[in-house]
């Protein structure tokens, strides 16, 4: 694993109770969240970068953001913000770096997810 600077890279406590307390719709959310949501928001913030389209690189990051903010995904969170405030600025010079860094912390999300 990698080091995260800023401790786990997603908070289990607070996934389980944005979850109601109910382990099992967890791990239902994380599957979905890892098999469907994830890859096919990736894919669109990936084409928005590699298109210039600001404002497709906002919506999709923020509607990524909003998802591993669930999770308790502070790192992914961060990078999918950072994303969304380059769309919302129309300044996409620093976006593949930041899309690297997204993909590096989704990574560990997704694998953190799957183990649950």
């Amino acid at each position: 694993m990698s080091a995260q600077e800023s401790g786990p890279a997603l908070d289990r406590q607070l996934a389980l109770s944005r979850a109601g307390g109910d382990m099992e719709l967890l791990r239902e959310i994380a599957v979905l969240f890892v098999e469907d949501d994830c890859p096919r928001t990736l894919a669109e913030i990936r084409a928005a970068v590699a298109q210039g389209d600001a404002a497709k690189l906002e919506n999709a990051a923020h509607s990524l953001k909003g998802s591993v903010a669930n999770f308790g995904a502070p790192s992914a969170v961060d990078a999918a913000f950072r994303l969304e405030q380059m769309g919302r600025a129309g300044q996409l010079g620093d976006s593949a770096e930041t899309l690297r860094a997204l993909e590096r912390a989704l990574s560990i999300v997704c694998s953190e997810l799957t183990a649950l």
